[in-house]
């Protein structure tokens, strides 16, 4: 039973596969600011799900957001004597970014604990990843305001936003974290979750209109276009909620399964309000220990120390397994002592 990584295993939704097929016969050059219909169809979705009113010109496709996040960094000018920040409890590729452009990579959850360093780009993921853990509206808007107030970038990974919990996530570009202002702010949206499409690779970010053009600029230069057809997908997906409120009714139903077994077996379940994860640890194990007790019983999870030495006592464990396997799993965790 595979539960160590966060890959969608249901269906593609059948409005997304017919859209993808209609576009199919795309002989020229797609556009890197995409398609009319697409930045519409994103603002439309942050407008009736999350609050935010945006510009569709200020929507920018990604050909999956991972690929944005490790090259933001660079895309942004960012090198030598820069410091990029990120959550101390993080997915690695916020580390690779800033490598990959020669910056520093800072792991801080406190920033105001950096001193004098020149923080050109910070990065916020709420809800995290691995955690769970939402962050509430004031202190999204105490970090934008650190952000301007020193001339930074604020980035803001919202993948897994429309996957709450115990917890409602906001986005960075809420009038209630922005205080109605986009300036220096950057949000990044993936559907790989919500409608399954981590195989099209399609995500988009919006936020400061002159960055978004800046990104647009470069982008274009560097052929960072997504593919006509999946730029018709990634449309349908964000026009129909309906694909989303059952895929959301599918995860839930597993995490209920998984945490009670998990609970039952003496594991504890730290954060995990939001996103598809839950991060458990058991009393007297470490992360090691942890994975080499559930690997006997032919589960694999995430080792916590994999997104930063603090989650040294934890394991990840993912909702992205089919019922039969979870089901399985279930089973399994009774037997461990």
């Amino acid at each position: 039973m595979d539960l160590s990584v966060g890959t969608p295993v249901d269906p593609v939704p059948e409005v997304v596969q017919d859209a993808l097929r209609a576009a199919a016969d795309a002989p020229g050059y797609p556009a890197t600011h995409g398609t009319r219909a697409l930045r519409e169809a994103a603002a439309g979705w942050l407008g009736r799900g999350h609050g935010v009113t945006i510009d569709p010109d200020a929507v920018l496709p990604l050909i999956g957001t991972k690929e944005f996040i490790a090259s933001l960094p660079a895309l942004l000018g960012c090198g030598p004597g820069d410091s990029v920040v990120y959550p101390e409890l993080a997915y690695p590729t916020y580390d690779i970014g800033a490598r990959l452009a020669g910056a520093r990579p800072v792991a801080s959850d406190g920033l105001t604990a950096l001193g004098p360093q020149t923080a050109r780009l910070v990065w916020v993921n709420s809800p995290s990843n691995p955690t769970g853990r939402v962050l509430p509206p004031g202190h999204l808007a105490k970090m934008a305001r650190w952000a301007r107030e020193r001339g930074a970038v604020l980035a803001s990974d919202e993948c897994y936003i429309g996957l709450g919990w115990d917890a409602e996530p906001v986005s960075v570009l809420h009038p209630d974290v922005c205080g109605g202002s986009f300036d220096g702010l950057l949000a990044v949206h993936s559907v790989s979750k919500r409608s399954n499409l981590a195989g099209y690779r399609a995500g988009f970010v919006t936020g400061d209109p002159a960055l978004i053009a800046q990104l647009l600029e470069i982008r274009k230069h560097a052929g960072m276009m997504m593919p006509t057809p999946v730029q018709a997908a990634l449309t349908a997906a964000l026009g129909d909620d309906e694909h989303a409120v059952r895929q959301r009714s599918v995860y839930a139903a597993r995490r209920e399964q998984l945490r009670a077994a998990l609970e039952k077996a003496g594991w504890a379940i730290t954060h995990s309000e939001a996103g598809l994860y839950l991060w458990a640890s058991r009393p007297g194990h470490d992360c090691w220990s942890s994975v080499r007790l559930l690997a006997e019983a032919g589960i694999l999870v995430a080792p916590g120390e994999f997104y930063g030495p603090a989650g040294a006592q934890h394991v990840r464990v993912a909702l992205t397994a089919t019922d039969e396997r979870v089901d399985a799993a279930v089973r399994r965790l009774a037997t461990i002592s």
